[in-house]
């Protein structure tokens, strides 16, 4: 009599043999992972000894507090040693053989005028250097050697406080500072009336701006428009009737980073719609509105209005209110944009 053959029996003793041996695989590979960290760290540790044998806590610039940083994460395998970014410096380490001092290390940071002693490299040699790690590693400083800051000699340590636990450009309250002192202009515009909540502290430049991408602007999107939208999401339509500006760019009548006229504005109305809106366009690409012009002119009326007074000094928006777009019906020049 034959011996019956329970299949259920023998697939579950194959897939617990199976598992048991993944596991041990995981095992093993999570072992030499392990086990080339530390061999890492060691390495790291051993080299950063050389310099910390000197640069210790009595330096004036505060080196080691870079531990307190993401550069200083001994567990990350990533985390470089002091070589990594400021090279062997042999000369260096050898000290002063000439009576002149000691040699620099093989890369120095920094800014054009600095107090340290030493020469910066050129701004693109320093950016090199950032590179081998947060360009290889790919995310959002791929394109930086593309950007407009990179291009105009900007270095990396311009902005950045590597070797500190607190990076001003990476605090929303503190990174405007930073910007400022390049952008001056964009400061005084700031302090202006009507302004986006930067000096609050409710907004930084990187909000709209990203200074690493090669975007012509440095804007987060690729367009004006977009990098708007992604506050201003009632603006984006569509609409049954657009505005056609509003539509191409919204830096045509809004100045982003400050105004005396509220909402933004670069000009009150309705000198600001009169740009476009007038017996001369001063927008190149717009053709002007002559019959417009005409008719308040020679009659003080509205187009397609029996009667009215003149609406110099007034406001356009005090019945065009919906001038971002119009779902009206009515595809009348007279009503469009009302509501």
């Amino acid at each position: 009599m034959k011996a019956k053959i329970c299949w259920k029996t023998v697939f579950c003793s194959v897939m617990l043999a199976f598992g048991l041996a993944s596991t041990a695989d995981a095992a093993d590979e999570q072992s030499t992972t392990q086990a080339t960290q530390s061999t890492a760290q060691a390495s790291r540790q051993q080299k950063d000894a050389v310099c910390t044998r000197c640069h210790d806590e009595s330096e004036t610039k505060p080196i080691l507090s870079i531990y307190q940083t993401r550069h200083g994460v001994t567990t990350d395998p990533r985390t470089p040693a002091c070589q990594d970014c400021h090279g062997a410096s042999e000369a260096h380490l050898k000290g002063n053989t000439d009576g002149k001092g000691r040699p620099r290390p093989d890369k120095i940071f920094g800014r054009k005028h600095t107090d340290s002693g030493y020469k910066p490299d050129d701004a693109q040699e320093q950016a090199d250097t950032c590179m081998n790690c947060h360009q290889t590693h790919g995310g959002k400083h791929i394109n930086w050697k593309s950007s407009a800051h990179y291009n105009r000699d900007v270095a990396c340590t311009s902005c950045h406080t590597v070797h500190s636990n607190h990076d001003k450009v990476r605090d929303k309250q503190e990174q405007p500072q930073v910007c400022y002192q390049c952008h001056k202009e964009q400061r005084a515009l700031m302090n202006r009336p009507s302004h986006h909540p930067v000096p609050e502290g409710e907004m930084s430049c990187s909000s709209c701006h990203d200074v690493h991408n090669d975007n012509p602007n440095t804007l987060i999107k690729s367009s004006t428009n977009d990098t708007c939208y992604t506050c201003h999401m009632e603006k984006r339509g569509p609409f049954v009737h657009n505005h056609e500006p509003v539509q191409e760019d919204c830096a045509l009548c809004h100045q982003p980073h400050g105004t005396s006229v509220a909402n933004l504005l670069k000009q009150r109305a309705p000198m600001l719609c009169q740009q476009c809106h007038g017996s001369t366009s001063s927008i190149p690409g717009h053709a002007a509105n002559t019959a417009f012009q005409q008719s308040l002119t020679t009659t003080g009326a509205l187009p397609g209005v029996s009667s009215g007074g003149p609406v110099g000094a007034r406001g356009c928006l005090n019945c065009h209110s919906n001038i971002h777009g119009s779902n009206s019906t009515d595809a009348t020049n007279a009503v469009r944009f009302f509501r």
